[in-house]
């Protein structure tokens, strides 16, 4: 069994041939760090530097260690047996269940999963008589888990209020029932095994004796929390060897701690840093994009990715009027692609926010075109769109009981199984609907709202209609009470934009003049739900969020929605380092493409339901000319204009020579004192008629007469 080193390049080399020391290995998108991870444990055990039951290896998912195992396997002469190779959550439960009367557990203890522990919470808050209004299940289920993750335990929560108090009281009480149950969530497996470690310095020194060489994948998503307890094996001398890429961190918001690369380089002090930059993936033009892009942040440890593949084709940008305008020209340029025979499956529409796929499946089933949503499901197939439209249907006919079942208790109004039971005993023996029989039950209410609903949307145009229905219904405010319920928000608000959208042509193609707005547009969502989401293994074009797309890569990559405020978010604008990440996030997802990448943003796009004004992201600007073919001439002309990115409110000025009127520019920003900051996109008239237009975000597009505006330069 041959280790191959000759393959190697010279950096890889020094990686997987590295003395005895810790070491650093920073690993950029597509240099072939799997291959140098698994080189080096085969190079350490065939060279009989160790033996298998002295190697700590540890990656984030079940299946790359599977993977790295069936790596190193093929590399040596026999099963490598006796090694610690998986994920932090897999190996800790290893050490529980060797030492579970140390750790105060009982020998067969169970593991509870996300739902397990979901309803544990709701079993644990109705017995305690904790109200689920004020304290959702979700959101305590979210504070023990990110408390745990911290290594915090309820009696060192920081207690800043009364609600505080009620939720770490509950964490204790939480722990206190999972003790009695045998049962651990998964937070739990990892902050039982370090204080097992921290406090049993026996059993510590045991571990830190076996285990010469500790090999780290993914280093830059561990939190803080998996750092500490890697630190725990230091003791007797052993060898580190982290592989990361800091400018790829992009997990912080599930605890990740980028900065865990630095402290280690510091705090063990590291003596080598290799830089693995040759890149086997994308060609020159898209790698050149991705360095100069991620030059901008400040905090890297730095390294900048070549290929000796070719420059390639130049990156190509596109500017849609509208995000419609630049869906069809995605679903244009990818059929045309697909003609050119470049697989579906080997082309990915990337988006910064999950409600940004519904315009792109819209034209995509228009267009008969197969895809596949990538980790996540279809728009019209989200549990809290169905939610929605299950509302819709009951404003549109209350006679459907689907729809009366699925939504009666949500959000939860008190109805549970039981009410359930006898209203549809009632039903069937009355030979009527739920809706009918609910007068007089614990569904009453529900009944009511429902009547109100109906009542309350006679007339009112469909983009009204939805719009009423979803915030009356109780959902927005449901999902407020979530700690992930802002993207459930951004899908209901794009729900919204597509009742704003649906044409009277649309009505007409779907449902026939004869049906209303609302049935008609209930009719398109089920046809678009209920076909083109592609089968396993058949050729579709690849759906998903940048973050789905980490670890990916395919041929062709369109990124969508390149707009300030929408990627980057508007809240990373406002967050400490949030740019940075978001910076990050763009480079994860420019370094996906191998050969052509497309970045596009619209001129506008829907924003509940009304049309919002946008400006290209700073993102196209930190991105060099000379690497972009510009598909639509007007932007590349506003290339000139070069805006100050350091406020928030952006929209997209016009193809106009800059003039002063009154004082003021084209492009300028200024500041009203009731609308806020804001941007002149235009402007017209001299002396006392002078005026200029002004996008100022959230409060939308003014013409304001210069002379009384009380308009300030910003």
């Amino acid at each position: 069994m041959s280790l191959h080193l000759e393959l190697l390049n010279p950096e890889q080399l020094a990686a997987v041939t590295l003395p005895d020391e810790h070491g650093l290995i920073l690993a950029g998108a597509g240099s072939g760090k799997t291959r140098v991870l698994t080189t080096r444990i085969a190079w350490l055990i065939k060279g009989g530097r160790t033996v298998p039951a002295r190697v700590l290896a540890v990656t984030f998912t079940n299946k790359a260690a599977r993977e790295m195992l069936t790596r190193v396997t093929a590399m040596l002469p026999a099963n490598p047996r006796g090694m610690w190779m998986g994920t932090f959550h897999g190996l800790a439960n290893r050490m529980l269940r060797s030492h579970f009367r140390d750790a105060g557990l009982p020998q067969a203890f169970q593991i509870m999963d996300s739902q397990d522990q979901l309803a544990l919470v709701k079993r644990l808050a109705k017995g305690l008589n904790i109200d689920e209004e004020r304290f959702p299940p979700r959101e305590l289920a979210w504070f023990i888990n990110a408390n745990k993750e911290e290594g915090v335990r309820a009696r060192d929560v920081t207690v800043t209020d009364e609600n505080m108090r009620r939720m770490a009281d509950f964490y204790a009480a939480y722990d206190e029932q999972c003790q009695k149950e045998g049962v651990v969530d998964f937070p739990e497996l990892l902050l039982r095994s370090y204080e097992l470690l921290k406090r049993n310095e026996i059993l510590r020194e045991h571990y830190a004796q076996r285990f010469q060489y500790i090999l780290v994948d993914e280093f830059q998503d561990t939190n803080r929390l998996q750092y500490r307890w890697l630190k725990l094996f230091a003791g007797a001398g052993a060898k580190y060897f982290c592989v990361g890429d800091d400018d790829q961190s992009i997990y912080t918001f599930r605890g990740a701690h980028v900065g865990n690369m630095a402290d280690y380089e510091r705090e063990f002090k590291v003596q080598k840093v290799v830089r693995l930059e040759q890149n086997y993936r994308s060609h020159g033009n898209i790698l050149d994009a991705a360095n100069a892009l991620i030059a901008n942040n400040r905090n890297r440890l730095g390294k900048n990715l070549w290929t000796a593949a070719g420059k390639g084709e130049p990156v190509r940008v596109f500017e849609g009027e509208s995000d419609s305008d630049e869906a069809r020209w995605i679903v244009e340029e990818v059929q045309a692609l697909n003609r050119d025979n470049t697989p579906l499956s080997q082309m990915a529409v990337l988006y910064r926010s999950n409600a940004q796929s519904r315009v792109v499946e819209h034209s995509l089933f228009s267009r008969g075109i197969a895809y596949r949503v990538y980790g996540g499901l279809r728009f019209f197939e989200r549990a809290e769109i169905k939610h929605a439209l299950a509302y819709l249907r009951l404003v549109a006919l209350p006679d459907d009981d689907n729809a009366f079942i699925r939504v009666a208790n949500f959000p939860p109004r008190g109805i549970g199984a039981r009410t359930m039971e006898q209203l549809q005993d009632a039903a069937k023996q009355a030979g009527k609907s739920l809706f009918a029989v609910a007068a007089g039950s614990k569904a009453a209410t529900f009944r009511a709202l429902i009547e109100t609903l109906r009542n309350e949307t006679q007339g009112l145009p469909l983009k009204e209609v939805v719009e009423h229905v979803v915030e009356k219904s109780g959902l927005k405010e449901h999902y407020k009470t979530e700690r992930e319920g802002a993207d459930r928000i951004e899908n209901l608000d794009e729900l919204v934009n597509a009742a704003a959208a649906f044409t009277e042509d649309d009505r007409e193609v779907e449902s026939g003049e004869a049906a209303d707005p609302l049935t008609a547009f209930l009719t398109h969502a089920a046809l678009e739900a209920g076909e083109h989401q592609a089968g396993e293994g058949a050729d579709a074009l690849q759906l998903m969020t940048v973050h789905s797309a980490k670890g990916l890569e395919f041929d062709v990559v369109f990124m969508s929605g390149l707009e300030e405020g929408l990627f980057p978010s508007e809240k990373s604008v406002t967050e400490r380092d949030g740019l940075e990440e978001e910076r990050r996030l763009a480079y994860v997802a420019i370094t996906r493409a191998r050969k052509r990448l497309y970045l596009s943003h619209a001129q506008t796009r829907m924003l509940h339901g009304m049309t919002r004004y946008a400006m290209p992201s700073r993102f196209l600007e930190e991105i060099p000319n000379n690497l972009m073919k510009w598909l639509t001439p007007r932007f590349q002309k506003q290339k000139a204009f070069t805006p100050d990115f350091s406020r928030q409110t952006r929209t997209t000025v016009q193809n106009k020579p800059p003039r002063d009127v009154g004082g003021f520019r084209i492009g300028q920003n200024v500041v009203h004192a009731k609308f806020g900051s804001g941007v002149i996109i235009d402007a017209e008239g001299q002396g006392g008629d002078a005026r200029v237009q002004v996008n100022f975000g959230s409060h939308g597009v003014k013409w304001l007469a210069v002379a009384v505006a009380n308009l300030k330069a910003a």
